[in-house]
């Protein structure tokens, strides 16, 4: 196996137990959260395999609603997520799924307001990292460790174009990019990994850009 920095090894700072179901359970909050855009008023999680059999002990439950909230793998107030997220009337439910899947440490995480909503699929592969494997009924593979963008789209001619276009005006590299459709000129998403974080003003003409519905995007 092939480690790209002694932090693939010993893992991330953050507060413990466990790289993988504390850790890496708060970055699929987390990234629940900056894809959504906003904090939620409720989310229902389910949890499936190791992770629905340890998350009271190893505090998984506490992480992802600590990631929910916002807060990185460090931050200590991820000890009081629950507390803070009843304090803030943030409705949460967790359950123990029994439905097989391809990961141990799998997370689905539905989420929202009154006026909206979403529902992302993550795994914890170990010392922290994550796959993001589903957003909204999109297959998808985001690392969740990089700066991302997410671009829901009408499939048509040119809006791929037109949004490589603007990241190259601005002098942002793609790292990593897919793109997905439910059927043809129906609804698309465009997900593309970057080696900076993309800045307010940039998202801002992405949103402008041709057949461009919605923008979301990770940072780092």
């Amino acid at each position: 196996m092939k480690y790209q920095s002694v932090f693939d090894i010993i893992g991330p700072v953050m507060v413990g137990p466990s790289s993988s179901h504390t850790a890496g359970a708060a970055r699929i909050g987390r990234a629940a959260r900056l894809i959504y855009g906003k904090e939620p008023t409720w989310a229902t999680i389910h949890l499936y395999g190791s992770f629905a059999k340890t998350y009271r002990g190893h505090g998984t439950d506490l992480a992802i609603v600590g990631g929910l909230l916002g807060y990185d793998t460090d931050d200590d107030r991820i000890r009081f997520a629950l507390e803070t997220a009843k304090k803030q009337n943030m409705k949460i439910e967790f359950v123990e799924d029994t439905a097989a899947t391809d990961h141990p440490n799998t997370a689905r995480v539905k989420l929202g307001t009154k006026d909206s909503s979403m529902e992302l699929v993550g795994i914890s592969i170990g010392g922290g990292k994550v796959e993001i494997t589903e957003l909204n009924g999109f297959e998808l593979r985001m690392s969740g460790n990089k700066p991302a963008i997410l671009i829901m789209h009408n499939d048509r001619f040119g809006a791929i174009a037109s949004v490589t276009q603007i990241l190259a005006q601005h002098e942002i590299n793609i790292a990593h990019m897919e793109v997905s459709r439910k059927d043809v000129g129906k609804d698309a998403l465009m997900v593309i990994e970057t080696d900076q974080n993309v800045e307010d003003d940039v998202m801002l003409v992405l949103e402008h850009a041709s057949h461009i519905n919605r923008v979301s995007r990770l940072i780092n």
